[in-house]
């Protein structure tokens, strides 16, 4: 599938955004060219199994110019990470209750949220690897949308190394399969600056989170508790956070599991999940 995406000068925007609080429009690439609208909110399965909490939690709330975010903090030296679609052989979750009850009751929680873009079916449109088994190839395609608006980007990693690298970095030097992968898109921070399309406060307000790494290794996620723009979730990153590379995971489903402060969200059907877990 091969189509010019329109660039606005003035900010980055989604293809036919939805009012706040309505599933974004998801762009299934098999078969090129359809697209797919996400299903409306649907109420979540009750837990038949309850994981046990983290005594305390990873994340906090925090104001910058402003807005009300959530900062979660993923440590190699305390946590590990894995991506979550569904049961195996099955359809995907489509939110936390699913994960949260089919996980050992021994399993301890940090916390989760939704990590990359996704169809109609809540199934990856990028590159996704989940316990070393690929799922999706890379996407290198363009298109409408956040997700073409490159460079966009993988979150991956294997053991306690996490990385971010933008696709076509991805392609060129990462030759391995790491133990999880999810792609999204566009970049936020690219070698400390910002994407070349993202101004300073443009006009395109959503609840936005994404994921970055510092230099001591760390993951940090954010989600917005409130509609903000690209520029100031990229600039949280790259002034508060000092993370060199960091990537929009999704907009206005963004959600959070954290099983310390008993907040599940269920705003809306989910894709992949990213479940940071205690080290045993």
């Amino acid at each position: 599938m091969k189509k010019l995406v329109l660039l606005l000068p003035l900010a980055i925007t989604a293809c036919n955004p939805q009012p706040e609080g309505q599933p974004v429009q998801r762009y299934e690439l098999d078969p090129p060219g359809k697209v797919a609208q996400a299903d409306e909110p649907v109420a979540e399965p009750e837990p038949t199994a309850t994981p046990s909490p983290a005594a305390e939690s990873a994340c906090e709330r925090v104001t910058f110019e402003g807005a009300v975010l959530t900062h979660c903090v993923a440590d190699p030296a305390k946590h590990q990470i894995a991506m979550k679609l569904g049961p195996k052989g099955g359809a995907p979750w489509r939110g936390f209750s699913g994960l949260k009850a089919s996980l050992p009751p021994e399993t301890t929680v940090a916390f989760a949220m939704n990590g990359g873009m996704f169809n109609g079916e809540g199934k990856p449109i990028g590159y996704y690897v989940e316990s070393s088994q690929r799922l999706k190839e890379l996407n290198r395609n363009d298109g409408p949308g956040n997700f073409h608006l490159k460079p966009n980007g993988v979150f991956y990693g294997s053991g306690g190394s996490w990385r971010i690298r933008t696709s076509d970095d991805f392609f060129a030097k990462v030759g391995d399969r790491p133990q999880f992968g999810t792609q999204s898109g566009p970049m936020l921070v690219i070698d400390g600056k910002l994407h070349p399309e993202i101004t300073d406060d443009g006009p395109s307000k959503a609840i936005r989170n994404g994921v970055g790494v510092d230099t001591k290794g760390r993951a940090h996620f954010v989600l917005s508790e409130e509609p903000v723009s690209f520029g100031k979730i990229a600039r949280y990153f790259r002034d508060e956070l000092k993370t060199p590379n960091a990537l929009f995971l999704d907009g206005n489903v963004s959600a959070l599991w954290d099983p310390a402060s008993d907040r599940l969200d269920s705003k809306a059907p989910l894709g992949p999940l990213i479940v940071v877990t205690e080290k045993d």
